[in-house]
């Protein structure tokens, strides 16, 4: 089975071959991105990686959707639109709420984390979490802000 990365790969090719422009350009530019995330980390590509950098792509297009809407340029919210839900695709589903609610509660657990002012133990405990990569920090954060008194 395929890793994200070539899955990636693959459909610029399709999109090459169906002279799919938007596509093609959408899929190369995440494709740039996800190459230099892995010679600024001096890592290999893997689908961790991979998430971790289609995520940062997709809030930016939101946050530029946003100001495209203040601006009132339709034909950039409408493209904008169209290149979130081509990248989104890559992405895992939303993180099941419930096991993400037990794992916060493992980490606040195990790293005995008192107040909010523990809460950076508690996000260091996840991020060396098996399935870290898959996490959406920004969610992970306002739940354990909302666990800690």
């Amino acid at each position: 089975m395929p890793n994200l990365y070539e899955t990636l790969r693959a459909d610029i090719v399709t999109a090459m071959k169906a002279r799919d422009s938007q596509a093609t350009l959408s899929l190369r530019t995440a494709d740039a991105a996800i190459q230099r995330a892995a010679m600024d980390a001096n890592k290999p590509i893997d689908d961790g990686l991979v998430v971790t950098t289609l995520r940062k792509a997709v809030k930016n297009l939101a946050d530029a959707r946003v100001e495209f809407e203040k601006g009132g340029r339709a034909d950039l919210v409408s493209a904008n639109t169209v290149e979130i839900a081509l990248l989104e695709k890559y992405l895992p589903k939303a993180f099941d709420p419930a096991k993400l609610e037990t794992m916060v509660t493992e980490a606040i657990a195990a790293t005995g984390a008192q107040s909010k002012k523990d809460m950076g133990k508690v996000i260091g405990a996840l991020k060396q979490h098996a399935e870290a990569p898959l996490l959406d920090f920004s969610v992970v954060s306002k739940l354990v802000q909302s666990k800690l008194p």
